[in-house]
């Protein structure tokens, strides 16, 4: 019984991992694809603007996508939890807090510049 409940928790840490990873994906083609279509001027308006509003959408894309990694990390150190796991985990959680706290800042003061608007 307990065999199935720990392979249950490592799966469903493996299943919102992935959706982390579909997340990150998702923002990083769909930022990728706009840039070209700047670029290549197939799409009209301020290029600068738009420039800072794929970079606001990929953001977007990755702090939510490091919040679900960080959720999935989490689960799995209560599937086989250790000394050495926990550690590892403190440290990816501390690096991965450490970038989405940059990210946000750097969204939120590219907000209250009026470079773009929500």
């Amino acid at each position: 019984m307990i065999d199935f409940i720990h392979r249950s928790i490592e799966m469903l840490s493996f299943i919102i991992s992935m959706v982390g990873i579909v997340i990150v994906l998702w923002g990083t083609i769909g930022a990728i694809v706009s840039f070209f279509r700047i670029k290549l001027h197939l799409t009209g308006g301020d290029s600068l603007s738009r420039d800072v509003g794929i970079r606001q959408e990929l953001g977007a894309h990755l702090l939510l996508g490091l919040e679900i990694f960080i959720a999935a990390d989490i689960i799995s150190s209560v599937a086989s939890p250790s000394w050495e796991k926990v550690g590892i985990l403190g440290a990816i959680v501390g690096i991965r807090t450490v970038l989405s706290y940059f990210l946000e800042k750097e969204m939120t003061m590219e907000r209250a510049t009026g470079i773009i608007d929500d």
